[in-house]
């Protein structure tokens, strides 16, 4: 299966009828290996072993997360000029005048120091022998053969998985499609309204030592599945929107804009009325803060939207640090509902900030991981859920990042 976040679609028109594109591109060529370099349920913190049986690595106490950092910008304040759009991927971080409270979580902003912290990730014991244990695994990763990483996406190629696209298929639906051959299970869509109608978009859940991480992994939205989208956001309460693409990269349309680009005109929708009220532009990532009020009962909710802008049109980021700082970001700005993930199809940069966001929890709390485990859990709830070798490499080489970062510090 073919990278549908990185190559260009086969057609630019989006209409089924005529001809939905599928999500085929083309491929980059693999990186060297590393030679230089939810919601949260029932944790258990007993004290864990560690292992290296079958890719399963454990951080545990026996007995007893580098950056080329240039200029931020961004505001150290939420500012209360309002100059400049703020929708396609620019402008100032200005507040919307006569705005409701937000609590300082959602309304402060953020700085490249604050985010260069959250990139540290330190394990609840990070005593000498777990360094140690540490150290031992970093080296482990860091003599994996390209070979070995290639056999086991290749063993996910190869994985059976339901063939249950029943909705997806209907064809009152397909126009709500973005691209052809990504379609969710039914077993695991998520159902909209009390008849259950469709959006291509799929609850994911992943288990990791008794504790379970829930997302939404969809596609980004047409524009005629905008208020569908925001119907979903609504009705399972999620406070964070995670967007992993541009809405336009090598000239082809990868996510219409749902949202306000301005703070003056709010976004008007037949049952949802959405405000823009504070907008932050980092380097690498956009900050939006959205207030959605439903029409018919005045409910408002508010979300917190951060859309990741460094990912190049073809192959993977060039350096991991900006992508592990966001995904710590997200994370830390997540609350309450399942966290919301799209990226193009909702499938390829979607599965690898799902996995990596599952592993950095799981070194934060000494839990072994396995990320052939995780993307197999994925695959099982959405297909194609990391589509190509190069985006189930940068996974690993995010760990090794990550591990050498907080070994360094040690």
């Amino acid at each position: 299966r073919d990278n549908d976040d990185d190559d260009e679609s086969d057609s630019d028109d989006l209409n089924f009828q005529k001809t939905l594109p599928s999500s085929s591109q083309k491929k980059t060529p693999p990186k060297k290996v590393f030679e230089n370099k939810v919601k949260s349920e029932k944790v258990k913190s007993s004290p864990l072993t560690f292992s290296s049986k079958n890719y399963e690595y454990l951080f545990r106490e026996p007995s007893e997360s580098e950056s080329d950092v240039s200029d931020f910008s961004h505001r150290d304040r939420w500012d209360s000029v309002d100059t400049e759009p703020a929708g396609p991927s620019k402008s100032v971080s200005p507040r919307r005048p006569g705005s409701s409270k937000f609590s300082k979580d959602i309304a402060s902003s953020v700085s490249e120091k604050e985010l260069d912290q959250l990139a540290h990730i330190r394990p609840l014991v990070f005593n000498y022998s777990t360094q140690t244990v540490m150290k031992g695994f970093l080296k482990m990763l860091q003599k994996k053969e390209e070979y070995d990483i290639i056999r086991e996406f290749l063993e996910l190629e190869q994985m059976a998985v339901p063939d249950d696209f029943k909705s997806g298929n209907e064809l009152l639906n397909r126009d709500k499609n973005r691209y052809r051959d990504i379609l969710p299970y039914d077993s695991t869509r998520v159902p909209l309204g009390k008849h259950k109608d469709y959006i291509n978009a799929s609850y994911i859940r992943i288990v990791n030592h008794d504790e379970e991480y829930f997302y939404i992994a969809t596609q980004g939205p047409l524009p005629e599945t905008i208020e569908d989208f925001w119907q979903m956001v609504m009705e399972n309460n999620c406070n964070v929107i995670a967007m992993i693409t541009r809405e336009i990269e090598g000239g082809v349309i990868k996510c219409h804009s749902y949202w306000p680009i301005t703070l003056k005109e709010p976004l008007e929708l037949k049952q949802f009325r959405i405000l823009l009220e504070n907008f932050q532009i980092t380097q690498y990532f956009i900050i939006r803060i959205f207030q959605i009020v439903k029409k018919s009962t005045g409910m408002s909710h508010c979300v917190k939207h951060l859309q990741f802008t460094k990912w190049p049109d073809h192959g993977t980021p060039v350096s991991a640090d900006f992508f592990i700082k966001y995904v710590r970001y997200v994370r830390k700005s997540h609350i309450t509902g399942p966290l919301i993930v799209h990226c193009s199809a909702g499938v390829g940069r979607t599965g690898v900030l799902i996995c990596v966001d599952v592993v950095f929890c799981a070194i934060e709390k000494n839990y072994s991981f396995n990320i052939l485990n995780i993307v197999t859990q994925m695959r099982k709830q959405r297909q194609g859920m990391i589509q190509t070798k190069e985006q189930y490499h940068f996974c690993y080489e995010i760990v090794v990042e990550v591990l050498q970062n907080l070994l360094t510090l040690s």
